[in-house]
């Protein structure tokens, strides 16, 4: 991990930090992450998709589409609104762990719903509330990065951030098909890891106090002001939003169907007679995982030695295009599982590189985690659009091959305007 001191940077409202962050509290920040995404990837992955089609399985595409797209909506808005806020935060505890602690309650709150809803409506409402924690939560935790690691160390860092992610899907996965059975139990149990993991960060993670008088003011009135910036003023800020939006616009409209395309279009139950398209879903996602490992740390590290972010975003997002070509050529069960490599091979790269670049275009320092609530509406905000899209392609427009060609287009053109960022190399 990245780190050889402990480091006494206080410069969390001011000035780029130069200290080196520790090995203790990379591993501190990245537990923490560990949990956001199992929050994220477990009902995403298993216990929505499955709660919908015990609802109405002649409609589950469209019921899982309404649900996980005012879940994004939620999230949408709440990023920006939960950043501004923990940037003006002045509590003695730190501006970033009152939301760390708020987010993460929110969270377990909204997963516990959801364990016992029987339609549409609840499942809904309780995908919302716990978006909302999960998201206040990533607020807090996200900035910590810009507000404590000095650039040199970003990549690296973000690298074992990225790498939180990928194995939150297996974890995540595992959880709620193997080591606890039944949609309560896998809701409960996914809330509680959400909480345990952040409460190490939150007692021994540093998030120094900042004098009210270097605080951004926040009002009712500049609440709208959480979702501004000026892409004139901040063309790079701009440029990387839309890079961001378009890959994970083509993350969501891969990912959303993925059990539903292993259950109808691989026909994996036929194949293995036995096993249920759970069992493939957790195969992919750890052949995934694997080639993830092999390069998100790595690409991490190279990029901070070379000090040179866009090549790597570029190459990755072609190469995460190439495994959605594969899927649209070749929809087989062989097909998705190097199709699974490849696109772990080039999503690790982007998780690591692109994070830190994106820390490197912030407009101002004293609204780090606002302007990160921005960045991440393009995070969230495809996971409206995505089902909107998805499921016509899917019902009318020529199916799961149509959907993963228009997969790759979307990454491509997300790569391709990397090159529009002039400040970073």
């Amino acid at each position: 991990m990245s780190g050889l001191s402990e480091s006494s940077d206080t410069s969390a409202s001011g000035a780029a930090p130069f200290a080196r962050v520790t090995n203790r509290w990379t591993a501190l920040l990245s537990l923490a992450n560990l949990g956001l995404w199992i929050g994220y990837f477990a009902p995403l992955q298993v216990l929505l998709p499955n709660q919908m089609q015990d609802i109405n399985d002649a409609r589950k595409t469209t019921y899982l589409g309404i649900a996980t797209a005012f879940g994004a909506l939620v999230a949408v808005v709440v990023g920006p609104i939960a950043g501004a806020l923990s940037d003006a935060t002045g509590s003695r505890y730190g501006r970033r762990r009152p939301w760390i602690a708020g987010g993460a309650l929110l969270g377990f709150a909204g997963l516990a719903l959801l364990s016992g809803q029987r339609t549409l409506l609840g499942v809904t409402l309780g995908w919302c509330l716990a978006q909302a924690g999960l998201n206040a939560l990533q607020a807090g935790i996200s900035a910590l990065i810009p507000d404590r690691v000095p650039v040199r160390q970003r990549g690296v860092v973000s690298g074992w951030i990225g790498l939180t992610q990928s194995i939150g899907v297996v974890i995540g996965v595992l959880a709620v098909t193997a080591l606890v059975t039944g949609t309560i139990s896998g809701y409960v149990f996914t809330g509680a890891i959400v909480v345990l993991t952040a409460v190490p960060l939150l007692l021994r993670g540093p998030d120094p106090q900042v004098p009210r008088e270097e605080l951004p003011h926040f009002s009712a009135r500049s609440l709208l002001g959480s979702f501004r910036f000026s892409p004139k003023q901040n063309p790079d800020f701009a440029w990387a939003w839309a890079t961001r939006f378009l890959v994970q616009l083509g993350n969501a409209l891969a990912t959303l169907y993925l059990l539903y395309f292993l259950r109808d279009k691989v026909h994996y139950a036929q194949h293995f007679p036995g096993h249920k398209a759970e069992d493939g879903l957790l195969v992919l996602i750890l052949v995934y995982t694997v080639t993830t490992v092999l390069t998100v740390v790595v690409g991490g590290v190279i990029s901070d030695r070379s000090g040179r972010r866009k090549p790597s975003v570029i190459v990755s997002g072609y190469v995460m295009a190439g495994a959605a070509t594969l899927l649209a050529i070749w929809p087989t069960w062989n097909g998705a599982l190097i199709a699974a490599a490849i696109l772990g091979l080039g999503f690790g790269v982007y998780l690591s590189v692109d994070q830190a670049l994106i820390t490197q275009v912030l407009p101002t320092a004293q609204d780090r985690a606002k302007d990160l609530g921005i960045i991440n509406i393009a995070n969230s905000a495809p996971q409206v659009l995505g089902p909107a899209l998805a499921a016509p392609i899917v019902t009318y427009l020529g199916g799961y091959s149509t959907l993963y060609v228009v997969v790759a287009v979307v990454t491509i053109a997300g790569s391709v305007l990397v090159r529009r960022i002039r400040t970073v190399d």
